[in-house]
Parts: C-alpha cells; sequence; structure tokens
C-alpha cells in the first residue's frame, strides 16, 4: 500500500490529533509485560509480531514474536509489546509516546536526514516530525490480514495475540508498508 504525501501528512496529524496526551508517556507496569519469544518452527506467532524497517535510516530489520499470554484482559499496549521485544522508541516532548520520534536512538539528534526535494534537517523530537521523514506505525488485525495505518499511538494501541505492530521509518512522497 502506498500513500501520497498529503494523505499522509493527514493520517499522521489525524494520529496525533486523536487522543493524543500530553506530558510524559505512560508506561504499562502491570504483569502484561509478556516475554519476547522465538516464533514456533511453522513461522507462526503466537502473540504479537513486531516487524520494524528502518528504511532510508540502513539499519537491519527486526522481527520478534512477543508472548502475550500474560497479558491482563488479553491486550496488550503496543509500547509494551515493541520494550519487550528490546524495541527502544522515544516519542516527542509535545505528544510523548503517542507520536514516535525515534526507534533504536534513529534517526540521531545529530543524524542529518536528507530527502530528494527537502532541505536537510535533523530530527528534534520536539512535537510533530517532518511529513517528508517521520516513523509510520501500522497494525495487522490478523495474521494474513495487509497493513493498516494504526489510528492510535503507541501507548493507548491495544494489540491481541495474532496481531501484528509494524514501524518504518517513511521519507518521501509514499508511505511504504513494514517489510515492504
Amino acid at each position: 500500500m502506498k500513500l501520497t504525501a498529503v494523505p499522509t501528512l493527514t493520517l499522521v496529524g489525524a494520529l496525533a490529533l486523536s487522543g493524543c496526551t500530553t506530558g510524559a508517556p505512560e508506561t504499562d507496569t502491570t504483569p502484561a509485560a509478556a516475554s519476547a519469544t522465538a516464533a514456533p518452527a511453522d513461522g507462526a506467532c503466537a502473540g504479537v509480531s513486531v516487524v520494524v524497517d528502518f528504511g532510508a535510516l540502513d539499519a537491519p530489520e527486526i522481527t520478534d514474536c512477543v508472548d502475550t499470554a500474560t497479558a491482563t484482559a488479553g491486550t496488550i499496549t503496543a509500547s509494551t509489546v515493541l520494550a519487550t521485544a528490546g524495541v527502544e522508541t522515544e516519542g516527542t516532548v509535545e505528544w510523548g509516546d503517542q507520536v514516535v520520534c525515534r526507534v533504536g536512538g534513529r534517526p540521531a539528534a545529530d543524524e542529518t536526514i536528507k530527502v530528494a526535494g527537502e532541505t536537510p534537517f535533523t530530527e528534534t523530537c520536539a512535537s510533530m516530525p517532518a511529513a517528508a521523514a517521520y516513523w509510520a506505525l501500522w497494525v495487522k488485525p490478523t495474521a494474513d490480514a495487509e497493513w493498516e495505518y494504526a489510528q492510535e499511538g503507541l501507548g493507548s494501541l491495544e494489540l491481541e495475540p495474532g496481531q501484528s505492530v509494524g514501524l518504518i521509518f517513511t521519507t518521501g512522497t509514499e508511505t511504504p508498508t513494514p517489510g515492504s
């Protein structure tokens, strides 16, 4: 699925304004802090699948399966899933963990981001990332479904076993899906 820059910017704006909180991001400290596990031999994930695609940031893709057996009420937040998989995320000052600014420290505060047709810049994580270069958050409601653009941020997005969460660093006018 490819999205043009204008609809992508609209989706990013809607994500930022839908149910966002200000201040420090909330952390899930319940026993729902599940454990990362390897996928079964058949490749299926009995928990929540994680895909992190660094895109133009030139880092290896991360894939994992997070065990959700201890999740309370059968759901677990996307932020907890990613943390359990060892994926470090950083939100923005204004929007907390509702908007992803960095994944695994990338793009670094001193890393110049170059996008064709745009002035090179560095990401400050003060507010919304630039529309030309940002982390897009995706979900798959089932293993065989298509990726869907997330309608909530990491801290409020609830996931269930069998679902997938994906992050991809997006640059330019199109938004690829994780692993594409």
